[in-house]
């Protein structure tokens, strides 16, 4: 019996209509479909796709603890004990990914764990980056811009560093970080610049002004553009 096929699915920032043609027919085709799941079973990639997973089709939750203080790696490595037996049965897995699958993408700790074992294929979704700079309606970067993507998770002191090096930048992994990217973006002249988005792409989809946002109310996955000035270079 041959084995199956491991699959790293995008499916994109949540709006439906925006994961790809690939994506879906593997969507539709797989026999196994695995997806990050909060404790409580909810899971966004999921729900993403919802409207197209077969009823027939063998579902596996990956929990996960979302919380900075547990260590995910257990999890992970049942998932792919699981899976894995999937895989050696000859069934066929994708597992679905938020936004893009290598772009800090859950399935890369799947993918390390089973990929030197099984044939593997990675379907490209559109990250949150690209999403967000779309939906903000300002280009990201011209000619020979240097760009940069930083966690906010950071330090201080490394974030003023690094942006000071970029002629544009996203921030993400917000949450109760926010405070603190704030204050790096204010000591760098950035504020007005710089905008804030959550739930891109979705129909809570939210945009504002970095002086608009309530620290309390920011998620974690939200994020910071603080966009190119190129073409106003270019223009004077």
């Amino acid at each position: 019996m041959s084995r199956g096929c491991l699959y790293g699915v995008g499916v994109g920032t949540g709006n439906p209509e925006l994961i790809t043609i690939k994506a879906l027919r593997i969507i539709q085709s797989v026999p196994v479909i695995a997806y990050p799941a909060s404790e409580t079973g909810n899971s966004f990639a999921r729900s993403i796709v919802a409207e197209f997973i077969q009823g027939n089709q063998i579902e596996v939750p990956i929990v996960l603890p979302f919380k900075l203080e547990k260590s995910a790696q257990p999890a992970y490595d049942e998932a792919a004990e699981q899976l894995a037996q999937h895989l050696n049965d000859g069934r066929d897995v994708a597992v679905l990914c938020e936004g893009d699958p290598f772009f800090y993408g859950s399935f890369m700790y799947i993918y390390d764990r089973l990929s030197p074992k099984f044939d593997s294929e990675i379907i490209p979704g559109i990250s949150s980056v690209m999403a967000s700079a779309a939906m903000i309606g300002i280009p990201l970067t011209y000619r020979n811009d240097v760009f940069i993507v930083l966690s906010g998770i950071l330090s201080k002191e490394v974030l003023k560093e690094k942006l000071k090096a970029a002629d544009a930048a996203v921030i993400i992994k917000l949450g109760r970080n926010f405070t603190k990217v704030k204050q790096v973006l204010q000591e760098l002249g950035l504020v007005e610049r710089a905008k804030y988005i959550e739930n891109a792409t979705r129909e809570n989809q939210q945009i504002l002004s970095i002086d608009e946002v309530e620290a309390e109310t920011v998620p974690y996955f939200s994020l910071i553009v603080v966009p190119s000035q190129g073409e106003l270079r270019v223009r004077s």
